[in-house]
């Protein structure tokens, strides 16, 4: 069992330091992120919300790089249950996520239904 147990890879993401937005200043800053990631002894991350790192693979790959860090998956946050309206806006955010998941070496996508209101701005919680 131990020779089972070698091969089990554990990353952590942008969401288990509460980051649900590309751009929120309450959030924590990415770099603190990718600091406190590697501290905890983590060497796989999540991409999480497309924008909150770095979008370029050059930058992205020197910052995850020099921590120790390797990126496992994108993450795709989509609508897609939301019916055909949405379909070519979350097909065009896929293929952006997509790019730069296999730029930075990783063969796999994270998709998380989007909706909800925890953790969002008050103002997007509002009805209209």
């Amino acid at each position: 069992m131990v020779g089972a147990l070698d091969r089990i890879r554990i990353g952590s993401a942008p969401d288990s330091w509460g980051v649900r937005f590309p751009d929120d200043p309450r959030q924590v800053p990415w770099e603190r992120f990718l600091d406190e990631v590697a501290e905890a002894g983590y060497s796989w991350i999540e991409l999480g919300p497309y924008g909150y790192l770095p979008t370029d693979p050059a930058r992205l790959t020197d910052e995850v790089s020099r921590r120790g860090l390797r990126v496992s998956a994108g993450t795709v946050f989509t609508g897609m249950h939301r019916g055909p309206s949405v379909w070519e806006s979350t097909w065009a955010h896929v293929s952006r996520v997509a790019a730069l998941t296999q730029a930075m070496g990783a063969r796999h996508l994270v998709s998380r239904p989007s909706g909800g209101t925890t953790g969002r701005p008050r103002s997007w919680s509002r009805r209209s």
